[in-house]
């Protein structure tokens, strides 16, 4: 395979961290973007590629950094947009400035992404978005979380429509359960991760590295009649129910 040029959001940390690598594995040139600019170059150094500081919602700096990319290698055929942020609080008690960040962070963020990947991707590319289990099950205490990630199934499907006559793929991925800088927090509160196992078919936690790989899929030929899709990677979680974490939180307190 001629090397391609492959950009990551969110690379920093956790599955973006590990999607990055994957990707240099396979023979991808690879772009690390991050809010931690300094977390992004310590990944990208681990194998001789570029990382940068970009916030998801700061357009200005996700237009710059897409043309730079574009710029420097020619073409751009993959990105994979992992940023996201979770907060818990019950509805009736949700700070509305913090309802807002976490849906301009996980959609708004996620929209920004897509346009100017969308507009400098190479005809056959791929664009790939996180969303989450959480897309379509709900949790007591993450409306904003769920409302953002179901959004961004949905939005997946729009540009997946508007960018196919570019044989552009546009799909999503939906983890359940992996233990990341993102889901340490919660998970660490005492029986929410054994709950999730419990609600969990296969019986276990995802890796990182599960998720990457089913960006590396969704990246490659072998995926180019996939878009739209919304690929559930849960050990089979979507089939049952999702974990009270209020009561989990209740008991703790």
């Amino acid at each position: 395979m001629s090397e391609r040029v492959a950009v990551v959001i969110g690379g920093a940390s956790g599955l973006g961290k590990a999607t990055a690598l994957a990707l240099h594995e396979q023979g991808y040139r690879v772009t690390v973007g991050d809010r931690d600019g300094a977390g992004a170059k310590a990944v990208a150094a681990q194998f001789g590629g570029i990382g940068e500081a970009v916030d998801v919602t700061d357009e200005a700096g996700v237009e710059a950094l897409f043309n730079g990319v574009k710029q420097r290698d020619g073409s751009v055929h993959t990105v994979v947009n992992t940023a996201g942020l979770s907060s818990w609080s019950p509805i009736v008690d949700h700070d509305v400035e913090e309802w807002r960040r976490v849906v301009d962070i996980n959609l708004v963020g996620a929209f920004i992404v897509l346009k100017h990947a969308g507009r400098v991707v190479s005809d056959g590319g791929a664009l790939i978005s996180l969303t989450s289990l959480n897309g379509r099950q709900p949790g007591a205490g993450l409306s904003a979380y769920c409302a953002a990630k179901a959004g961004l199934s949905m939005l997946t499907q729009v540009a997946a429509l508007e960018l196919a006559p570019r044989q552009v793929r546009v799909n999503a991925i939906a983890p359940g359960l992996v233990i990341t800088p993102l889901t340490e927090g919660i998970s660490g509160v005492p029986g929410v991760t054994e709950d999730y196992v419990e609600n969990t078919p296969l019986g276990r936690a995802g890796t990182p590295e599960e998720i990457a790989a089913a960006a590396v899929y969704l990246s490659s030929d072998q995926a180019a009649w996939i878009t739209g899709e919304v690929l559930d990677i849960n050990g089979g979680a979507h089939m049952l129910r999702y974990p009270n974490i209020q009561k989990h939180l209740e008991r703790l307190m």
